[in-house]
């Protein structure tokens, strides 16, 4: 028996978008939203960590190879913590591949504190 054209496949719905923080200016931010942002801002406000930041998110693809944004003006082993004080502020993604580490921005994060810095909103 032939199956027929007509019906259509599956519509793939895109997953719920996690909760956006209020704008600084919509209102008091409870305390565990403050500390979550506080850290996020914490992590970035080191200027070793802010150009790693900006590397990586500048970086063709969106991720970038460990051994291609090492060049900071520090120490492999500093380079090392600074990036794992990123993932631990949920700013970066990583994966290892081979003897490399991969990083990626998380871009849900980068909403976050775009929606939050908002005086728009």
């Amino acid at each position: 028996m032939p199956l027929s054209p007509t019906a259509d496949p599956p519509v793939l719905q895109d997953p719920p978008a996690a909760p956006r923080p209020p704008s600084i200016t919509a209102g008091e931010l409870s305390a565990p939203e403050a500390a979550r942002m506080a850290a996020m801002f914490k992590a970035l406000a080191d200027p070793v960590r802010l150009r790693l930041f900006s590397r990586i998110a500048s970086h063709p693809g969106g991720e970038a190879c460990v051994c291609d944004i090492q060049d900071v003006g520090v120490s492999q082993p500093t380079v090392s913590h600074h990036l794992k004080k990123l993932r631990e502020a949920g700013l970066l993604t990583s994966q290892r591949r081979g003897t490399w580490m991969y990083y990626r921005v998380e871009p849900s994060v980068v909403a976050l504190l775009s929606a939050l810095l908002d005086l728009r909103a």
